[in-house]
């Protein structure tokens, strides 16, 4: 699926005009510097070129209390960062000029980490702090390299957590290591994690959350024979690793995931490969004693080349026997957090729809919700049948009322969004109306 990015685009185009006369301090400290040219919404400007406030990443997350509490955007312009990051402050988003472009990149294992120091503080590329909160990560690519470096493909971590970090959200980016434990958010009591349209790639178990996660619309790639995915939730029965609408793959015969304690996996709409091994998600040591079971539950998923009998449906063995349409983030999280109704605009293009792309939804009437585009003035709302949806208005917020729709047809959305440097077009998505029960 084609994904928007600001290469090419009226937004860059008139966004490099602008920069071009404000006349940044090279090198300046943000107090001192211009601020941010009005066509673009950021706090701090990172570019390698001096264009912005700072050169490195690490300068910009210097500049930031620990204890801040209003939210900072960074934005990054295009650029490999060889930089290893530690994430002492909240409520802040670093955020990347291009997906694909704006790369943080650095080679570091875990076991050459250890030898020198108590804890793994450090031992990743993005490191965060153990009392960060409210921290988005969006539109860049996170990657260890240090297994292409120098052969090694031992645990590395692109992103890793612990203490008490929490509310962590990752919006179209690409999380990659060349060995194990790529994404590693590891606050086991009270960690929740959002993440979509994402792509995570790695070595065994390179996905590996503790407490509550939720991903949505996202690729994993697994290079390992062991597992992909890993779930501690040992601290709560509540806790669970929700994956819906994503799609697998991996080398010949990789395996779907494990856990080595208590875990809860619910896998929605997920297609899996046909490279896929015929192996369950399975307990990793066996005597170890698990409180509440073996709990991994599945609905409508498929596999490239035919399924297996063990991802069948049982949506309705799990606790209170939820319907697969009911398993949101919301539900996920149970109240301690609302992400998609509560993260910032920081993303160039309109993102996180709701409801989700490939979603189900009322054919009585949907109310159609997203998260803005960061330099959003207006919206133009496309919605109709076709794969091209027609222009239905301009708007200021960021609802839409479709009205009633026919059920068991497909209906495409797409928010374009007008900036005052031009017009980003958004990503084109979908649903399928369905009649829900008591409906006419």
């Amino acid at each position: 699926m084609a994904m928007p990015t600001s290469s090419g685009s009226v937004w860059r185009r008139g966004l490099a005009a602008t920069l071009a006369c404000c006349g940044f301090a090279c090198g300046a400290h943000p107090k001192a510097a211009a601020a941010p040219p009005r066509a673009e919404r950021a706090d701090i400007v990172v570019a390698q070129d001096g264009s912005g406030h700072f050169r490195t990443i690490q300068e910009a997350l210097d500049s930031i209390p620990p204890g801040n509490a209003t939210h900072k955007i960074v934005l990054v312009r295009n650029g490999v960062y060889r930089e290893k990051l530690y994430v002492n402050a909240g409520h802040l988003s670093l955020v990347g000029e291009d997906r694909e472009k704006t790369r943080i990149e650095f080679a570091e294992l875990r076991k050459n980490w250890r030898k020198d120091h108590p804890d793994d503080w450090g031992a990743a590329v993005l490191n965060v702090g153990p009392e960060v909160t409210d921290l988005v990560l969006a539109n860049l690519t996170v990657r260890n390299d240090y297994g292409s470096r120098h052969g090694d493909n031992d645990h590395q971590f692109a992103i890793r957590s612990g203490g008490n970090a929490t509310r962590i959200a990752l919006l179209h980016a690409n999380v990659l290591a060349d060995g194990g434990d790529t994404l590693s958010l590891w606050n086991g009591a009270s960690g929740l994690y959002y993440h979509a349209d994402c792509t995570f790639e790695g070595y065994v178990d390179y996905v590996c959350p503790r407490g509550w996660a939720y991903v949505t619309n996202s690729r994993f790639f697994g290079h390992n024979l062991t597992a992909s995915i890993w779930h501690d939730g040992s601290k709560d029965p509540d806790q669970k690793f929700v994956i819906r609408r994503s799609y697998f793959d991996g080398v010949p015969g990789f395996p779907l995931g494990r856990n080595h304690r208590d875990g809860q996996f619910y896998l929605i709409d997920a297609t899996f490969s046909a490279n896929m091994a015929d192996r369950p998600i399975y307990k990793a040591t066996a005597d170890n004693p698990y409180l509440w079971g073996e709990r991994y539950y599945y609905s409508s998923c498929r596999r490239e080349g035919g399924d297996f009998a063990w991802f069948a449906d049982n949506l309705h063995t799990a606790p209170g026997a939820p319907h697969a349409d009911d398993v949101t983030a919301a539900w996920t999280f149970a109240g301690r957090w609302d992400p998609e109704a509560t993260l910032p605009a920081v993303l160039p293009f309109a993102a996180v729809p709701r409801p989700e792309d490939g979603a189900r939804a009322d054919a009585a009437g949907v109310t159609l919700r997203w998260i803005p585009g960061r330099n959003a003035t207006r919206q133009r709302v496309h919605f109709g049948e076709g794969a091209a949806p027609p222009l239905r208005r301009e708007q200021d917020g960021a609802t839409f009322e479709t009205g009633p729709l026919v059920a068991g047809r497909t209906y495409h959305w797409r928010i374009d969004t007008v900036t005052p440097a031009g017009v980003v077009d958004g990503r084109a998505w979908s649903f399928v109306a369905v009649r829900r029960e008591g409906g006419s």
